[in-house]
């Protein structure tokens, strides 16, 4: 996902000079699927072509060792450049493309002529009153839904029975402060509600948002708006790079944030203005210890008990604990490593999720969102007992890849992201219904196109 602006970057700079081709190499199961695929391209807005290596045969063939890696294929067909396990490389690519078309058109060996692609899926976005929703956050108090609605890039607010109370957000992908028509998100994921301000982690932008839900307008308290390295030590709140943010949670009185750029968790203060580092030491990995010496892959979700952080750890298909104290250690509940995964119910160690994204803590369980199982699972944390709770029959198809959690006055709330939509789930009766959205439009400016294949496999090569 962090290659994917450079990528776009090349595109626009060189549209007839270039074409990109994704080679989707899968890690979990549920990625080989081309159904899920096309999804994801939708998702993240891709509208170059992109081939599912889901057997890797092509990985290996060129020998990668890492996700993300990139090729440079001249017009002559010779591999001329490889950058290994590289998120950033557009001014390098930039340099060698540029050289690469002088010497071509020298050569008269570059095709010049567009190559246009064929729809892989028609354009839903401008339709659907949701697209891709990546969160939920329930307000019971306020009797409020709160909804990321990620890939139209704002926020819907509706009751808790769906009639629209707000739309944050004029549904274009950017950054922009200021009051709810004019204000810009980028795929904006995780929220928090303190008082009448509802904070965001606006993921593409790298920053976190604070909503003025009385005021109606939406200024940025985090983040400078360049993604962050790995390794951030922190610092004064707008001056600080970080990346990625995909969850937060108030615990104690600070706002906590799943980095899941940096694989870390994070804190802000929101008094100081100042956000840190708060566990993990930023290697991608699963690795219990103190502090910030244990190892998360990319945490995604977050909930509390009062006592322990609770997390999500999506890439180790794990759910960690954190004291909140300060004192103690990181420890695992499910999940063994990075390439451990599946759909197991069991107890600790022998349990197994395929990707979580969601959490939430509720009267001494915790409700998972096993994302790529496309069920609902629970946890206890006493005896690490993990078992499904709903989802997983596929005539049913209760769920499509939640990725978010959220519960009120005895309703779970889940964000469907797949299917576009919100489920609610009594957790007496385990019945599920979709959340009838009432007044909810998508954004009128959005139009997408998503392509997938050549429209004519005999095209001459470019660069």
């Amino acid at each position: 996902m962090h290659l994917f602006p450079d990528l776009v970057r090349l595109e626009k700079k060189y549209p007839n000079e270039i074409v990109v081709i994704g080679v989707h190499s899968p890690k979990f199961d549920n990625e080989k699927d081309p159904k899920s695929i096309e999804k994801a391209m939708a998702r993240y807005e891709l509208h170059h072509p992109v081939l599912n290596d889901a057997d890797r045969k092509i990985w290996m063939a060129y020998g990668v060792e890492g996700w993300p890696s990139v090729g440079i294929i001249d017009p002559e067909g010779y591999f001329v450049k490889a950058y290994p396990g590289q998120e950033r490389i557009y001014n390098d690519a930039d340099r060698f493309i540029g050289q690469l078309i002088r010497t071509h058109r020298g050569k008269k060996t570059l095709n010049e002529k567009p190559i246009y692609f064929t729809k892989a899926q028609a354009d839903l976005a401008a339709k659907s009153p949701l697209w891709f929703p990546g969160k939920v956050l329930a307000d019971g108090a306020g009797k409020r839904l709160f909804i990321a609605d990620s890939t139209h890039h704002r926020l819907v607010v509706t009751d808790l029975d769906g009639k629209k109370l707000d739309i944050v957000g004029n549904g274009k992908a950017g950054h922009a402060d200021g009051d709810y028509e004019k204000a810009m998100f980028n795929d904006p994921q995780g929220m928090a509600l303190k008082g009448s301000t509802l904070y965001v982690a606006d993921r593409k932008n790298h920053m976190i948002r604070a909503v003025d839900l009385k005021g109606r307008t939406v200024k940025t308290i985090a983040g400078t708006g360049q993604q962050g390295v790995y390794g951030g030590k922190g610092g004064a709140a707008l001056r600080t790079a970080f990346n990625s943010p995909w969850d937060l949670l108030f615990a104690r009185g600070e706002l906590y944030v799943a980095m899941a750029g940096q694989h870390q968790i994070w804190v802000l203060d929101l008094a100081k203005h100042t956000i840190v580092p708060f566990a993990g030491s930023g290697m991608e990995d699963l690795g219990d210890g103190p502090r910030d010496r244990s190892r998360f892959a990319q945490p995604s979700g977050l909930t509390t008990d009062g006592n322990k952080l609770f997390v999500a750890d999506s890439e180790v298909s794990a759910i960690r604990a954190v004291p909140l104290d300060g004192t103690g250690e990181v420890s695992t509940l499910v999940g063994t490593g990075l390439f451990d995964f599946g759909d197991i119910d069991e107890v600790g160690q022998k349990a197994r999720l395929q990707h979580a994204l969601g959490i939430v803590y509720v009267d001494g369980t915790l409700y998972v969102a096993d994302t790529y199982n496309s069920k609902i699972k629970t946890l206890d944390p006493r005896s690490g007992a993990c078992k499904t709770f709903v989802g997983g029959d596929k005539k049913a198809k209760l769920f499509n890849e939640p990725g978010g959690i959220s519960h009120a006055l005895g309703k779970l709330y889940v964000a469907d992201t797949n299917a576009h939509r919100i489920q609610v789930i009594d957790l007496e009766t385990k019945a599920v219904r979709t959340l009838n959205l009432q007044g909810v439009d998508p954004p009128s400016a959005e139009t997408k196109d998503i392509h997938s294949r050549p429209s004519k496999a005999s095209e001459p090569t470019k660069p």
